[in-house]
């Protein structure tokens, strides 16, 4: 026998708590209504859009979490956020793969419904440009004020928290170029190539995006010591 719920004593709509503390009533009433359809498949579309931009947000908190951290020189710290971004941003990509799903067809009839709007105008992801700009500053200069270049930390050992800090950068810098990918996949499966998208920009200019770094001196800091390698110079610092 189930026992009794018991009554909601959070402030606020919802005939329980859990309604009223994650606002069910509000964040169930952002999609379309059916009546509202021009295609059932809005509702994917819709949904699909909605939950990247809360990851987006959770994204750029952590991010803002890590750079106060990285202020402090709290190396540890600022590597878990980042982990962390790192893993909503792995999230957002699983969930796109559903958009494969989408009939061209129907995405078709869906697209009129967008009017002008596009991703290039998500708020979540223009937030994240400037929250890895100024990552990216943070990083440099927490490595100026400890005397040490990208080049001297990928010499070190792995188990450096400053290296575990730049990989954890990488890996999320990595996070990017792969769902910007599977975005260019998606797109050209559904609306097809050497198309118009509905901002009237080319559909391929989303291929030139993956293999734009947010990072770029630690990308550098690696091509640096494969070159000076190939010249036959040792890469470990402090090796023998």
């Amino acid at each position: 026998m189930l026992a009794s719920p018991l009554p909601a004593v959070l402030p606020g709509p919802g005939g329980t708590d859990y309604a009223r503390y994650m606002r069910t009533n509000e964040l169930l009433a952002l999609q379309k209504e059916p009546a509202e359809w021009v295609h059932p498949d809005e509702l994917l579309f819709q949904i699909v859009h909605q939950s990247s931009e809360l990851w987006l947000k959770l994204t750029r908190s952590h991010l803002t979490r890590a750079l106060a951290h990285m202020g402090a020189e709290q190396v540890g710290a600022a590597e878990l956020l980042v982990d962390r971004a790192a893993e909503a941003l792995r999230l957002i990509t699983e969930h796109l793969r559903i958009l494969r799903s989408l009939p061209p067809a129907h995405f078709a009839v869906i697209r009129p419904a967008l009017g002008n709007g596009s991703g290039f105008e998500s708020p979540g992801w223009r937030l994240l440009r400037t929250a890895t700009t100024e990552l990216d500053i943070a990083f440099s200069q927490l490595l100026s004020s400890l005397r040490v270049t990208a080049l001297d930390v990928y010499r070190g050992q792995p188990s450096d928290p400053l290296y575990r800090l730049a990989e954890a950068l990488v890996a999320f810098d990595e996070r990017i170029a792969l769902w910007r990918a599977e975005h260019y996949s998606i797109a050209t499966r559904v609306i097809g190539q050497g198309v118009l998208g509905t901002r009237r920009t080319p559909v391929d200019s989303l291929a030139a995006l993956i293999s734009h770094r947010r990072f770029p001196t630690l990308w550098e800091a690696r091509t640096a010591l494969t070159l000076a390698a190939s010249h036959g110079i040792c890469p470990a610092r402090g090796q023998a």
